[in-house]
Formats: structure tokens, sequence, C-alpha cells
């Protein structure tokens, strides 16, 4: 099995343009695990394909990705006494608590229509910040999404990191977020192809960590 380490450097072999990105990746990885490992939550938005992008985050921590995660023993012995808790607790998975705002559309449409649809995420991070080790991770291919931004900024209200993913320019989500991982392209679609493999490892660093202790 692959240490953390492991993973990130396989990731700058495989993607040499990102090598430049490592430093942050790597304080990425540190913001995430403490935010795991404090039993936080990690929140995930953005627009278009990076709404999808933050689909698909919450689903690779929320189960296992390159690992089975069985439960601890401690946890299994929870489900012996009560019926039926014995089938269903070796096929649950360990999980790192994730939440995709995108993904609550009554929420947002009724916030859109009744208060202001640049706080669709705002809304979601003020309610859902419970622990000042939660994190958010906001995805922006230009860095200057209102309604992410408008997430970044009420999560440094309420005290958790914001991690932005951007293209090279970073705009103004990288003057309020905590860390920006830059990534080496300016086009939307470019942004993303490398968005997926920075996000895939920094999934893959977690779970090595957090699920071979």
């Amino acid at each position: 099995m692959k240490t953390a380490e492991e993973i990130l450097n396989t990731l700058c072999g495989t993607y040499p343009a990102l090598a430049p990105c490592r430093d942050q990746i790597k304080a990425a990885y540190a913001i995430l695990y403490n935010c795991a490992t404090a039993k936080g939550t990690v929140l995930v938005c953005g627009n278009g394909g990076s709404a999808a992008d933050s689909e698909h985050i919450a689903g690779e921590l929320m189960k296992g990705f390159n690992l089975r995660r069985p439960l601890p023993e401690a946890e299994k012995a929870k489900f012996t006494a009560v019926p039926g808790g014995e089938e269903i607790a070796p096929k649950l998975q360990g999980a790192i608590r994730a939440i995709s705002l995108v993904s609550q559309s009554g929420l947002i449409s009724a916030f859109a229509n009744d208060v202001d649809a640049s706080l669709i995420y705002a809304q979601q991070v003020y309610a859902y910040a419970q622990k000042k080790e939660d994190a958010l991770i906001a995805l922006s291919t230009s860095g200057n999404s209102l309604n992410v931004i408008n997430a970044a900024i009420t999560a440094r209200a309420c005290g958790i990191k914001t991690l932005a993913i951007t293209g090279s320019g970073g705009g103004k989500l990288a003057e309020i977020a905590d860390l920006t991982i830059r990534l080496p392209a300016n086009a939307p679609f470019e942004v993303q192809e490398y968005t997926l493999p920075v996000y895939h490892t920094l999934c893959a660093m977690l779970e090595a960590a957090i699920f071979s202790e």
C-alpha cells in the first residue's frame, strides 16, 4: 500500500505540469487530514463542471476509494445489539464526512428564489460549519464565481478554513481562501482536467493515511 507521500509523488511524476503545485497540494492534504481526524466535515461547492466535481469529491470521501475501509471492531459491535445489525455492519465502510453543497436542490432553488442566488452556498456553509476543524473546498476555474466567493467569505466568518482550487490566475477567491491550488491552466476545460487528478490524489492520500492507521 502506498503512503500519502508516495501517492503525491506519483501525481507529480504522472503530471509533471503539476509539480509546481506540490507544496500547495501537500498543505491542502494537511488541512483535510486535520478535518477528518477531528471528525469534522468537508464541505464542497462549485458550478457547472465544478459542481460535478463537488459531487465526485464527496463520493470518494464518503466510501471506499482505493481501499475497502471495513468498520473497526468497536464500530461493528454497536450493531450486534440491534436486530439485523450483524448483516449490515460488514457491508458498511469507513467514511470521511463530506457534503456536496450543490446537491440540495430544494434548498438551493428556494434560497435563490426567496433571498439571493449568490448566497446559495454561503447559507449552507453557515448552517453546516460547526467545528473549527471543518473545511470548505471551493472550486472555481476562474476564481471569480460569486457564489463560491461568498461561500469562502462565510467560511472565514465561521472560523473554518477554505481550500480553493482554481486556474493559474486565482481570481478573487485566492485573496479570500486560506490556501489556493493554482493549476497550470486558464481555459475552464483545461483547469477541470487538472482538477480531477489533484482531488483524486488528495482523496487517496487521506484514505491511505486514515484507513491504514
